[in-house]
């Protein structure tokens, strides 16, 4: 069998990584959203940023018919909480950070005098006792090197300072990718890709394209909210990741049977418009791109929910990336299905025609 061929070229790949590898914590997203920013400047007519650094390249921007394709920005992170006299401190989180990761890790923290580095500190074992003490967030800690509050300080770092993980990105086995926050600057790469992707093949779609990297999804979808109200769209095609659930200690029966490497995940629920996903179903089906299915409950937990309740109603749909080890700085996510949830959003946007009425009857 004739080996399929990439759509990511060598210059997506390079952006990929120096896009995960700049940190992107919630609130402060902005030199991420620059990096993705300067990426898809070439493939739209129009840009803007709104207050709270929320970034939306538009293509055919004097179209009235608004549709969106979205992702978030912002990575999970820790705040500077507490600085003990004798140097040690404390942390809060910013997003869903699992501190049961947190003992021996190296982190960045993020200081007006520029970065310092520091490490989650933990007693040995041999120190500790029989029944021990799991990582709490009561309990870890992060050094930096220093013995006293004041010598903290000195080096610019206060309480509210933000801490993201060293980690970096890279390739397992020539198509697994690894790194911090794939959840879901994966995401911001994709429709980045179908913005290339449009331009390249001069596509004239109908309608305004919105590609749109929202920031503070991980703290309550919070940026979301803030520029479906701006854009007011017709319609929202949203990505974010879901669990691999192929691995040790998870149930499928509490989380489902999803598996990196089959294809993009297409999600059922309430947020979710069904006409919208019989068009990206019928996409799928039509290209034959791979994908699975999910089912959600009351709300999906993604951006998806705050576009699909704005603005009196928004048609929207969730194409979901499954990944490995979420909220952990080794994220996996496998390349075929990266690269067939960028086709599964090109191919669905061709299908959308001017004015499409979503409606189930009128």
């Amino acid at each position: 069998m004739a080996k399929k061929k990439s759509i990511l070229s060598k210059q997506a790949l390079n952006f990929l990584e120096r896009y995960l590898n700049n940190p992107s914590p919630t609130g402060f997203e902005s030199e991420g959203q620059k990096l993705w920013l300067e990426y898809i400047r070439p493939y739209v007519d129009d840009y803007w940023v709104d207050n709270y650094g929320s970034v939306v390249g538009i293509v055919n921007p004097e179209a009235k018919y608004k549709v969106v394709i979205e992702a978030h920005a912002d990575e999970i992170s820790w705040f500077v909480h507490y600085i003990t006299d004798d140097g040690f401190l404390y942390l809060r989180r910013n997003g869903g950070s699992d501190h049961q990761i947190a003992p021996s890790k190296r982190v960045n923290i993020h200081t007006p005098k520029g970065i310092v580095k520091a490490v989650f500190g933990w007693p040995a074992i041999h120190t500790r006792k029989a029944k021990e003490n799991p990582p709490e967030l009561t309990n870890i800690f992060l050094d930096c090197g220093c013995e006293s509050k004041e010598e903290v300080e000195k080096l610019g770092i206060h309480v509210g300072c933000v801490v993201t993980y060293e980690d970096e990105f890279m390739v397992l086995n020539k198509n697994k990718f690894l790194g911090r926050a794939l959840d879901n600057r994966i995401g911001g790469f994709m429709i980045a890709e179908v913005a290339k992707m449009l331009k390249e093949n001069k596509v004239k779609l109908p309608f305004g394209l919105y590609i749109t990297n929202s920031v503070q999804e991980e703290i309550g979808l919070r940026g979301a909210q803030m520029i479906a109200e701006k854009i007011k769209p017709d319609v929202a095609i949203v990505t974010d990741v879901c669990h691999d659930t192929s691995t040790p200690m998870i149930d499928k029966i509490q989380q489902g049977d999803l598996k990196f490497g089959k294809g993009p995940v297409l999600t059922y629920g309430p947020a979710v418009q069904n006409n919208l996903l019989s068009l990206v179903l019928s996409a799928a089906e039509e290209k034959k791109i791979p994908f699975q299915r999910a089912a959600a409950s009351r709300a999906t937990g993604t951006d998806t929910d705050a576009f699909a309740y704005s603005n009196s109603g928004v048609p929207s749909v969730l194409i979901s990336t499954p990944l490995r080890y979420m909220h952990t700085t080794v994220e996996m996510a496998h390349r075929e299905d990266v690269e067939n949830g960028i086709l599964l959003i090109y191919e669905a946007l061709l299908n959308i025609e001017d004015g499409h009425d979503f409606r189930y009857f009128t």
